[in-house]
């Protein structure tokens, strides 16, 4: 009896023992994911760039090697408005709107702080490795959601790595998220790669190696000429110098070629305007994956680029420009050079890109005037001037609207009060004001945003750009075509398709070939991406899974 029980107790001993031992999850039974993601945001790509300048992109480029071997959703949106940069990198890696994750525009007016505000502004961290302390106070702490980059950093107990490269601090912040191991934007005071104290203490000895280098000086001396010949770029825009273009190197340089060699060691900011711009942000990108071994670990890694370059050409020469077409014939191979290098350094199939934009753009309205198209030009301060000029004479308030942000006109609510004035009353006088501008379609008060007789689609996007403290008390819709500005150059940041039909690229692991011309929306990619990851989506997330784009 006794060695009956001695025996039943050494069994259950042993058994504990075992039960006790760490399960060690094997490789078979481990989440299938990607090596590495990269996300490309091309700040400011219309859609039809794809196929309009399709016939100049190289084989080997990035364009064409997407489109050919990855999936494109054809008819992806942007389902708010405004239609502008920190909004659409914000919306595609949290997969929600402004009303939900807070950042409205690249500015706003506080309307409890009463003062204007920048989307990546933190006065509470510290640049480093810029010219001063001040330069680089940014942080993503106005961004009210998670990223999808959040969500990877969580699901993998933060053995993800996640860098954010753009010459835009906003496109490099915003994208990469809260918990980023890093984020680096481009200064121009300095030619620096820098970051903030939100990241760390002191920039890593390789990105001191990396401005060390002073690239931008290397590609200054290449100038900007024309990389095809000029009979090409004819068949594909207007002339090369045209009177609506803007001058960003000088009121002389007034065409192609383009002498940049005069800014070495003296300008760094003038290499954003110029493709050479792109190819900075690829070789920081390049020199990121290195260093940091992205794509080498136990767990997958996030790098976000943002290509900052065709955003400052377009608003400076517009769609049909010259310089538009070669700055995409130029980023194309850029993309290529990209995807190359990926395929070195962390294996083809190994990695998981998608390519899309921040916003697109509207044509220049100079030519729209010269082909007889429909639109024009809203001078937006000019109007605001005369709107407080008016309204302090009427009703006694100086200063009355405070900021014409985001297509909307932000009022003085203090000084409103203070004067014991009816500000129904004011908002009414600048709807009445502002319709009898030849510009405008509709306005009216921001309140009324979901019982004004608009269009629902239109009604949507502005709901979901709305957020109380960070949007105004009145609603500006421009006609079609129509832009806030002067007589150079364009814009963007309407619900039109022109603004708001943006490209949508998939390619490499876990990816099928083909494409979908069903609707989708920008908010889709990182309700896609959670799903193929298997990881949660962001705590915003309002998007949907594009089932068709995995394999």
């Amino acid at each position: 009896m006794k060695k009956l029980i001695f025996s039943f107790l050494a069994c259950v001993l042993v058994s504990t023992v075992q039960a006790q031992k760490p399960v060690q999850p094997s490789s078979t039974d481990a989440v299938q994911r990607p090596k590495l993601v990269v996300g490309i945001v091309v700040d400011q790509m219309r859609w039809d760039y794809l196929y309009r300048f399709n016939p100049l992109f190289k084989a080997n480029g990035g364009f064409k090697r997407m489109l050919g071997e990855g999936f494109s959703c054809e008819n992806t949106l942007i389902p708010y408005a405004p239609t502008v940069t920190a909004c659409g990198h914000t919306a595609t890696y949290t997969g929600s709107v402004p009303a939900i994750h807070g950042i409205t525009g690249n500015s706003w007016w506080d309307n409890q702080l009463m003062r204007p505000v920048y989307c990546s502004e933190d006065k509470s961290v510290k640049g480093v490795g810029g010219k001063s302390e001040e330069d680089g106070q940014m942080s993503p702490k106005n961004m009210l959601t998670t990223t999808i980059c959040d969500e990877l950093r969580v699901a993998t107990n933060f053995k993800s790595k996640v860098i954010g490269v753009a010459l835009k601090d906003r496109g490099s912040i915003l994208p990469a998220g809260h918990a980023a191991n890093a984020a680096y934007w481009y200064e121009g005071k300095s030619g620096n790669f820098i970051t903030s104290t939100y990241y760390m203490n002191e920039l890593p000895g390789w990105v001191k190696k990396f401005n060390d280098r002073k690239l931008t000086d290397s590609l200054y001396k290449l100038n900007w000429s024309l990389v095809l010949p000029k009979e090409t770029y004819a068949q594909f825009a207007t002339e090369d110098v045209k009177e609506y273009e803007s001058k960003p190197f000088g009121k002389d340089a007034t065409g192609f070629p383009y002498d940049l060699s005069k800014f070495i060691g003296k300008d760094y900011s003038k290499i954003s305007s110029t493709p050479h711009g792109n190819t900075l942000t690829v070789e920081m990108a390049k020199a990121a994956i290195a260093a940091e071994k992205l794509g080498k670990g136990e767990a997958t890694d996030f790098l976000a680029v943002s290509f900052s370059s065709p955003d400052y050409i377009g608003h400076a020469f517009g769609p049909n420009s010259w310089e538009t077409v070669d700055g995409y014939i130029r980023l194309d191979e850029e993309l290529g050079k990209l995807l190359a290098y990926l395929d070195a350094t962390v294996g083809k199939n190994q990695y998981t890109v998608f390519l899309t934009a921040d916003h697109a753009v509207a044509h220049v309205p100079g030519f729209m005037k010269d082909n007889k198209l429909p639109g024009g030009v809203m001078d937006d301060m000019g109007i605001m001037k005369d709107m407080n000029a008016k309204l302090k004479e009427k009703f006694g308030v100086s200063n009355a609207v405070v900021s014409m942000y985001n297509y909307q006109a932000y009022l003085n609510h203090p000084a409103i009060d203070s004067a014991r004035q009816d500000i129904e009353a004011i908002k009414g006088w600048i709807v009445s004001y502002l319709k009898k501008n030849e510009a405008v379609a509709n306005v009216f008060p921001t309140s009324e945003i979901m019982t004004t007789p608009i269009h629902k689609t239109l009604r949507e996007m502005l709901a979901n750009g709305f957020f109380p403290r960070r949007s105004g008390d009145v609603q500006v819709i421009l006609k079609p075509g129509y832009i806030e500005g002067g007589a150079t150059g364009t814009t963007h940041g309407l619900w039109y398709p022109y603004d708001a039909h943006i490209p949508l690229l998939w390619y490499g692991w876990g990816i099928k070939k083909g494409k979908t011309n069903r609707e989708t929306y920008m908010t889709d990619i990182a309700a896609t991406l959670a799903a193929m990851l298997h990881i949660q989506m962001p705590s915003g997330s309002v998007g949907k899974v594009i089932e068709e784009v995995m394999k």
